[in-house]
């Protein structure tokens, strides 16, 4: 074979690939229904054996919960398709226009873009250095590692790797509780009433995480602790999207909003400081199903208030952390 005979090989580059949880291609039972078996077919995610969990969820609940979750999904679909798909986009979007010298990319680790044909992009784009970046400032096995997981599985089919670098949590970092603040204040001066408590809600896990070992819950508390101090406000921690019979941490988001105006807090604003973008957990299950907790439990003004998504601030944070992350690999932009 002569040097001709050998397909061409790109300048190297280096690529960035955003990581989210997934969504479903279409807010229809069946989409959905084949999202959750895969989200609920991770043993990361559902730490029950396979043996027991999998009749459950085959003979249960993929017959009864896509259609209650297809009606959710088509409350908050937007144009560009799930808002947690459009938003990821446009975070990705963003960070390549203002980061030219890389290849940004995106990825859902459930449904689609999947991680393994978004990695096989970037690698044929050139990228013999990826950073990979899931989106999610608090660790977790059932969110961090598993995307983790999926990228190191894709990997291992791999004659040719590239370098991998992964985003660490940054539920601590200056950056991220800088951005958050900045946000919450704007939105909070933007309101035309004043609230009387503000509930820091983050996605519940199962409480039996916490004893094995995950650091999620530890995560949350000192995020809200830092977003807390940074603001100069006291902020109700609460943990929401509880699913099955499990003891899941507490207190959950329901019972809080559900318990406020009995204490004479009829003025509230909830934000979710553990979501990267806007979602159906938070346009749905907060912005919908919280506010309607509230007021039918006495409850007069209600706010959400927006996660970072591809705001100004948000993209200023997301750009000082994936820099700092290719340390070495780039010249400081």
């Amino acid at each position: 074979m002569t040097p001709a005979d050998h397909p061409a090989i790109a300048a190297p580059r280096i690529g960035v690939l955003l990581v989210n949880l997934g969504t479903p291609d279409a807010p229809d039972a069946r989409s959905v229904r084949r999202y959750l078996a895969e989200f609920l077919s991770d043993r990361r995610v559902v730490e029950i054996p396979a043996i027991l969990w999998q009749p459950i969820l085959r003979g249960i609940i993929l017959r009864t919960r896509p259609a209650k979750s297809a009606h959710a999904y088509r409350q908050v679909w937007t144009d560009g398709g799930s808002p947690l798909a459009a938003i990821t986009r446009a975070q990705a979007a963003a960070l390549q226009a203002a980061r030219p010298d890389l290849i940004v990319d995106w990825a859902m680790r459930y449904g689609r873009p999947a991680i393994a044909d978004r990695l096989q992009r970037l690698k044929d784009r050139g990228c013999e250095r990826i950073l990979i970046a899931p989106l999610y400032p608090q660790y977790c096995g059932a969110t961090t590692a598993t995307a983790n997981d999926a990228a190191f599985a894709a990997l291992a089919g791999m004659r040719w790797q590239p370098a991998i670098r992964t985003l660490p949590p940054y539920y601590d970092h200056p950056a991220y509780i800088a951005a958050l603040a900045q946000s919450v204040r704007g939105q909070l001066a933007a309101l035309d009433f004043e609230p009387q408590a503000i509930v820091a809600s983050f996605h519940g896990m199962p409480e039996r995480t916490l004893h094995l070992g995950d650091p999620y819950h530890c995560h949350c508390r000192k995020t809200a602790r830092l977003l807390s101090a940074a603001l100069g406000i006291e902020l109700t921690v609460a943990f929401q999207s509880r699913f099955g019979r499990a003891k899941w941490l507490e207190p959950s988001t329901e019972t809080v909003l559900a318990g406020l105006p009995a204490g004479g807090v009829t003025r509230v604003a909830i934000v979710a400081p553990g979501f990267a973008a806007d979602c159906l957990e938070t346009l749905e299950e907060l912005a919908i199903r919280g506010r309607e907790t509230f007021e039918a439990a006495g409850g007069e003004r209600f706010a959400y208030l927006p996660c970072l998504n591809d705001s100004d601030e948000g993209m200023k944070m997301l750009g000082d952390l994936v820099a700092s992350e290719l340390a070495g690999w780039t010249p400081t932009p």
